[in-house]
């Protein structure tokens, strides 16, 4: 009898993986909506109204594990609309963050690799797709952008912005 449970547990925790994808395809097309009522300050700004997007970056993320450009800078208080393009044959993400959130959470995801989440500061990009990140940038400072699929953040999918 326990055997049949612990099968059928295993089943339905099998089946039920791709609910969780982090690089689930159809959660990589998603657009995401602005709601002004859900905005939450972090420690590297808010999500940004896109209406009060100021400038468009455009960031290319390729399969030898960079971006480029791999260095943005950015006026405090400014809203930007970075368009993450992905260059390469395989998913890609683009995740802003202090550098110690971004390697907690690249730590979390070799743990949980089929984590799902889907934040203001992140974009998941399908091979050959475009993805956009509006955000407001309102503390200076030095912060990070990443891949954070297991081995890209480890291989170096790592850019920097600097926030005067």
């Amino acid at each position: 009898m326990k055997t049949r449970i612990a099968i059928f547990s295993l089943t339905a925790l099998l089946a039920s993986a791709g609910a969780f994808a982090h690089g689930n395809e159809d959660h990589a097309a998603k657009p995401r909506k602005f709601d002004a009522s859900k905005v939450e300050d972090t420690a590297f700004g808010r999500e940004g109204d896109p209406a009060k997007a100021v400038r468009t970056i455009q960031v290319d993320m390729a399969d030898t594990m960079r971006f480029t450009p791999a260095n943005l800078t950015i006026k405090r208080g400014e809203t930007v609309k970075i368009v993450a393009t992905n260059k390469g044959r395989v998913l890609h993400e683009m995740v802003i963050g202090t550098p110690e959130e971004l390697k907690k959470h690249a730590e979390q995801m070799k743990k949980f690799p089929e984590m799902e989440h889907e934040e203001a500061y992140m974009a998941h990009v399908k091979p050959g797709k475009t993805g956009e990140i509006v955000w407001q940038f309102t503390k200076a400072g030095e912060f990070e952008f990443a891949c954070l699929i297991p081995g890209h953040f480890e291989a170096g999918m790592v850019g920097k912005v600097t926030v005067k």
